[in-house]
C-alpha cells in the first residue's frame, strides 16, 4: 500500500502543480471529481476500502443471507465516509446545526445497521451487532475539538472497536469448528478497524477532519503540504487522552455520529423494579452501575487503581471499563457482559445468571459464586489468574490460542466432584465424562 501511495502522491504533486501554473489565483479545486482521485488521503481511503472492506465483503459473499446484508451496509457506510471527506475539503467548518445536516448521509446508513439488530433476534445477531457497533468508529469525522464531547479520532476508533469485539468474539467461538468462512469474516472485520481504520486516521486525520478555511480550496503545492501536515509529526503522543478531552458519563454509543446538543438528555424509560438506573462515581472511590436494563453501551472512561466498580441488578447490558481499577464486582446480574483492561485485586461474579466477562489485560483473581452460566475470556496477560468457583454451574473459560492468528480455545470448569475417603481423609477430584 505504501508504494502505491507514494506513486500516487507523486502524481498528485504533478497534478496540483499543473493546476497552480495554469489557473488564475481565483480558481478553486473541485475535489468531487478528478482531484479527489489524486488527493493522498482519499487515495489511501480507497485502498483501505478495496483491501480491508473488500476482504470482509468477500467472506460475507460466501456466507450470504443476513450476514451479506449487514456487510453491504458496512460497505455503504465507508462509501458515505469517503464522500464526506471529499466534501470536507471544499466546505467551511459548519456550526453544530450545520454539522448534523452535513453528517446526515452517514447517519442514515449507520441507522440501517442498527435497525437490523432490533426486534426479534436472528441466528446471525452477533454478526449484525458486530457491524452496527463497529460503525460507531466512523464517528471520528465528527470530532471538532477537545470540547466536542468525544475522544480524539484515534482513541475513538479504538474504543468503538472494543464494544464491537465483544460480539465478533462470539462469532469466532460459535463457528471456529463449524465454518471457516464465518471465522474469516470476523477476523477480517477486526483488521478493518485495527489496524486498518485506526492507522488511516493516525496518518491523515489525528486531530480530526481538515475543513476548508475559505470559500476557495487550496491549490498548488500548498495543498500537498496541508495534507502531509495533517499527519506525520503531529501524530506523536496522541494515544493518551487527557481529562479535558474526555466526556464524563458518556453513554451514547449507539453508533450514530454524535452532534453536541445543549439540551439535557432524556432519561431512560427502562427502570428496574428495585430502583432507577445508575452510572456514577460515589465519594470518589466507588463506581456504581445499577439497574441498567437493555443498555449495551455503558462506559466507564475515567477511573484509577484506587477505585472499585460495583455492578448490581443489570440485565441484557454491556459495560466497558477503560483503565485499571482495584476491584470489580457483579452482583445479581442477568445476561450482562463486562469488558475490562486491568484489575489490581479481583473480579468477582456473585448471584448472576448468564454473564460474560472479558479481561483484556491482567487480573490476579477471578471468583464465581452462586452463579449459573458464566463465560470468562482471558488475555495472554491474564492466563496466570487464579479462578475460584463455588455453588456455580456452566462455567467456561476462553483462552487465546498459542498461534498469533489462532482461534479461542474453550475450557469447561468442572461443577461436579467425587469425594472419596482414603488414608484417613477425604480426597476430592472432579467428575470426568467420557464419550463425544
Amino acid at each position: 500500500m505504501e508504494a502505491q501511495l507514494v506513486e500516487r502522491l507523486e502524481k498528485a504533486v504533478a497534478r496540483l502543480e499543473a493546476i497552480s501554473s495554469s489557473s488564475s489565483s481565483s480558481r478553486s479545486v473541485d475535489f468531487s471529481g478528478e482531484d479527489a482521485v489524486v488527493d493522498p488521503s482519499i487515495v489511501a481511503l480507497d485502498d483501505l476500502i478495496a483491501n480491508y472492506v473488500g476482504r470482509v465483503y468477500d467472506a460475507a459473499q460466501k456466507i450470504g443471507g443476513k450476514v451479506l446484508e449487514s456487510t453491504e451496509i458496512l460497505r455503504d457506510a465507508f462509501s458515505a465516509l469517503r464522500e464526506l471527506l471529499v466534501k470536507v475539503k471544499q466546505t467551511q467548518k459548519p456550526d453544530m446545526a450545520g454539522l448534523g445536516e452535513f453528517l446526515k448521509p452517514l447517519n442514515e446508513v449507520i441507522m440501517k445497521a442498527n435497525a437490523l439488530t432490533e426486534g426479534r433476534r436472528s441466528d446471525f445477531f452477533n454478526h449484525q451487532k458486530s457491524i452496527s457497533d463497529s460503525l460507531a468508529a466512523l464517528a471520528w469525522i465528527a470530532y471538532t475539538g477537545k470540547d466536542c464531547g468525544m475522544s480524539m479520532p484515534i482513541a475513538h476508533v479504538e474504543e468503538s472497536w472494543q464494544m464491537a469485539e465483544f460480539y465478533s468474539n462470539k462469532v469466532l467461538i460459535e463457528y471456529k469448528n463449524k465454518d471457516p468462512n464465518h471465522v474469516e469474516w470476523a477476523k477480517a472485520l477486526k483488521e478493518l478497524y485495527l489496524p486498518g481504520l485506526r492507522d488511516y486516521v493516525k496518518s491523515f486525520y489525528p486531530l480530526g477532519p481538515v475543513w476548508s478555511t475559505s470559500s476557495k480550496a487550496t491549490v498548488g503545492m500548498s495543498a500537498v503540504f496541508q495534507e502531509i501536515s495533517s499527519g506525520g509529526a503531529a501524530t506523536s503522543g496522541l494515544r493518551k487522552v487527557t481529562d479535558d478531552m474526555k466526556a464524563k458519563n458518556r453513554a451514547d454509543r449507539s453508533g450514530v455520529v454524535p452532534v453536541v446538543d445543549k439540551e439535557p438528555r432524556a432519561k431512560s424509560s427502562a427502570f428496574s423494579k428495585t430502583g432507577p438506573p445508575k452510572l456514577e462515581l460515589q465519594m470518589g472511590r466507588k463506581w456504581a452501575v445499577e439497574n441498567q436494563i437493555g443498555k449495551r453501551d455503558l462506559v466507564i472512561s475515567e477511573c484509577d487503581s484506587k477505585q472499585s466498580v460495583y455492578v448490581f441488578g443489570c440485565k441484557d447490558s454491556v459495560l466497558l471499563i477503560q483503565g485499571k481499577v482495584n476491584n470489580i464486582t457483579a452482583d445479581k446480574c442477568t445476561k450482562t457482559g463486562i469488558l475490562f483492561k486491568d484489575v489490581v485485586a479481583a473480579c468477582e461474579i456473585v448471584n448472576c445468571n448468564g454473564v460474560e466477562v472479558q479481561c483484556q489485560g491482567s487480573a490476579p483473581t477471578i471468583s464465581v459464586d452462586n452463579t449459573s452460566g458464566c463465560q470468562i475470556y482471558l488475555s495472554k496477560d491474564s492466563l496466570e489468574a487464579s479462578i475460584t468457583t463455588a455453588k456455580s454451574s456452566e462455567i467456561n473459560v476462553m483462552v487465546p490460542a498459542s498461534e498469533a492468528d489462532g482461534d479461542w480455545v474453550e475450557h469447561s470448569l468442572p461443577q461436579q466432584y467425587i469425594h472419596t475417603f482414603k488414608d484417613g481423609q477425604f480426597v476430592t477430584s472432579p467428575v470426568s465424562h467420557s464419550g463425544g
